[in-house]
C-alpha cells in the first residue's frame, strides 16, 4: 500500500514538473522573441531602375555582417535591409556565398549600437527541441511563428538538414531559427515545389564554413548568376533536397534530373540523381548518374560508393570492388570495408574478405555485420578457432540464436564439445524453432557420447517435420 502510494505521489510530481516546464517556456517566449527581435532585419532587393523586385529576411550575424538566403539577392542591383524599428540601410555586397546550402553573407554597415548579432550553435539541435522563427513576410515585419525541430535528417553528399514545424511565409525565407537559449540553430529556407511549401532550415554550422572573399557588387552577382548556368541548376538543387529531407526520393529525382541538364558539370546534382535512383531500386539509371559525379570529381569518395552499391545491386561485383577500393583510396572508412568484403565474397575471394573485414572491424569495434561477416568468412576457411573468437565477440552485440549456433558450430569444429553443447543450448532457449542448432545439439551430443539425449532431439525434429530430422537420424543409425 506505501509504494503504491509513493509511486502516485511521484508521478503526480512528474506531471506537475512537467507541466510547469511547459508553463515556464510559454511564459519566457515573450521575453525570448524580445530579446532576438532586433537582431532580425527585412531585406528588400531592386532592380536597375529601382523598382523592387524581392523581399526576404536575415538576420545579425555581426555587427557589419547580415546572413539570408541566396535566392533572395541574386538577381537584384541594390539591396537594403529594414531594421524593426524602421530605419533603412544599404547593403555595400555580398561576402560569401553557398549556392546548394542557399545562403549569402551580406556586408553592411548600420550603427554598432543597432546591429545585435545573434550566437550561433554548430551542434545539430535535437528533434523536439522548441524553437521560434522571426520572420518579415509583407506587411507583417517582425512576426513570430514557433514550433518544434521534427527532424534532424543526414542527407549524403549534402549533409544536415533540420526539419521545422514553424511556418515559413513568402517574404521570411532567411529568418532566423532560434532555440530558447536565443541561438540561431539554422536559416529558415521556404521551398515552394509542386503546389507545396516545404519549411526547413539550413544548419547554422553552414554559416561558419562560408569562404569570405571580397566584397562583390549586387550587379556583378547577378551578371554572374545569368551567365552561370550553375545557379539556375542550383535552384533546382535545393528543391530536390526539400523533398529529399521528406523521404520522397521518387519526387526529388525529377528536380535533380534538371539541375543537371541545366548545368551537364554539376557534380553533387548527379550524386543526389544517382542516390535517389539507387534507394528506388533504378540501379542502372543510378550506375549512370554516380559514374557522372565521379567523373566530374574524382576525389569524391561518396561517388565511388554510389557506384559500388550500384554494381553490386545488379550484380556486377568485380565493378563493384573496384569502385569501393578506389573510394578507400580516398577516404578510408569500415561501413566502405565492409561493402568492399561483401563484394570479395559475392567472388569467392576469400581471404580479401577476411582481411576487409578485419579492417571494418579494428576501425569500429562495435560493427556487429562486420563481426559477424568476418566469423563466416573465417569459418569457411576452416580457421574454427578464429571464427569462435569473432562469434563470442558477436554474442556481446546479438545475443540471439543464429549467434550461439555459430559460437557452438566453430567449438564444435575444434573439438571443444562441451562448450559447444552449452553454445546450441543457448541457441535453443533463445528461439526453439532453430531447427539447425537442434541438429547440431543432437550431433554434439552424439559426439559426447550421450546417445540418449540426441536422441531426444532428433524425436522433437521429427515430430515438427523437419529436414533436419532426417539428418540426424543418418548420424544415429549409421
Amino acid at each position: 500500500m506505501v509504494a503504491n502510494t509513493t509511486a502516485k505521489i511521484l508521478l503526480f510530481f512528474a506531471f506537475f514538473a512537467c507541466f510547469a516546464g511547459e508553463l515556464n517556456a510559454q511564459d519566457f517566449l515573450p521575453e525570448l522573441v524580445k530579446r532576438i527581435k532586433p537582431s532580425a532585419v527585412a531585406v528588400e532587393t531592386f532592380d536597375s531602375k529601382g523598382n523592387t523586385l524581392a523581399r526576404g529576411s536575415g538576420f545579425f550575424v555581426a555587427p557589419d555582417r547580415v546572413i539570408t538566403n541566396l535566392h533572395v539577392i541574386e538577381r537584384s542591383s541594390r539591396v537594403e535591409i529594414h531594421l524593426m524599428d524602421g530605419k533603412k540601410f544599404p547593403v555595400k555586397g555580398v561576402l560569401a556565398v553557398d549556392g546548394e546550402g542557399d545562403l549569402a553573407l551580406l556586408q553592411v554597415d548600420v550603427p554598432r549600437g543597432l546591429a545585435v548579432p545573434l550566437p550561433l550553435v554548430r551542434s545539430a539541435p535535437q528533434e523536439g527541441e522548441s524553437i521560434v522563427v522571426i520572420g518579415n513576410p509583407y506587411g507583417l515585419e517582425g512576426s513570430v511563428s514557433n514550433g518544434i525541430v521534427s527532424a534532424v535528417r543526414e542527407i549524403s553528399g549534402y549533409g544536415k538538414i533540420i526539419q521545422i514545424t514553424a511556418s515559413i511565409s513568402p517574404g521570411s525565407s532567411g529568418s532566423p531559427v532560434v532555440n530558447m537559449a536565443g541561438q540561431v540553430i539554422g536559416v529558415a529556407t521556404l521551398q515552394a515545389a509542386e503546389g507545396q511549401n516545404l519549411n526547413f532550415a539550413v544548419p547554422a554550422e553552414r554559416i561558419s564554413q562560408l569562404k569570405v572573399a571580397d566584397v562583390q557588387s549586387f550587379a556583378s552577382l547577378a551578371a554572374e548568376t545569368q551567365r552561370n548556368k550553375r545557379s539556375a541548376a542550383e535552384r533546382l538543387y535545393a528543391q530536390g533536397l526539400a523533398q529529399m529531407s521528406r523521404d520522397d526520393y521518387a519526387r526529388a529525382v525529377p528536380y535533380f534530373e534538371k539541375a543537371v541538364e541545366t548545368d551537364p558539370n554539376y557534380a553533387e546534382a548527379w550524386y543526389q540523381a544517382g542516390y535517389c535512383y539507387g534507394v528506388l531500386n533504378k540501379h542502372s539509371d543510378a550506375l549512370r548518374a554516380s559514374k557522372q559525379a565521379a567523373r566530374l570529381r574524382p576525389e569524391w569518395s561518396a561517388a565511388y560508393i554510389n557506384i559500388g552499391a550500384s554494381s553490386y545491386a545488379l550484380g556486377q561485383y568485380k565493378e563493384a570492388v573496384d569502385a569501393y577500393r578506389q573510394a578507400i583510396k580516398i577516404d578510408d572508412d569500415a561501413e566502405t570495408q565492409y561493402s568492399l568484403g561483401l563484394s570479395y565474397n559475392k567472388l569467392n575471394r576469400t581471404d580479401e574478405e577476411i582481411l576487409a573485414y578485419r579492417r571494418a572491424v579494428t576501425m569500429k569495434p562495435d560493427h556487429a555485420n562486420a563481426i559477424e561477416k568476418l566469423g563466416l568468412a573465417l569459418f569457411k576457411n576452416r580457421r574454427f578457432a578464429e571464427s569462435a573468437i569473432y562469434f563470442e565477440q558477436l554474442k556481446i552485440y546479438k545475443p540471439d540464436a543464429n549467434t550461439y549456433n555459430y559460437i557452438g558450430e566453430s567449438y564444435f569444429e575444434i573439438n571443444k564439445t562441451d562448450e559447444s553443447i552449452e553454445a546450441f543450448n543457448n541457441a535453443v532457449s533463445y528461439n526453439p524453432d532453430l531447427e539447425k542448432a537442434r541438429y547440431n545439439l543432437g550431433r554434439a551430443y552424439l559426439k559426447q557420447g550421450n546417445r540418449e539425449m540426441a536422441q531426444v532431439h532428433y524425436e522433437i525434429l521429427k515430430n515438427a517435420r523437419s529436414d533436419w530430422a532426417d539428418r540426424l537420424f543418418v548420424l544415429l543409425n549409421p
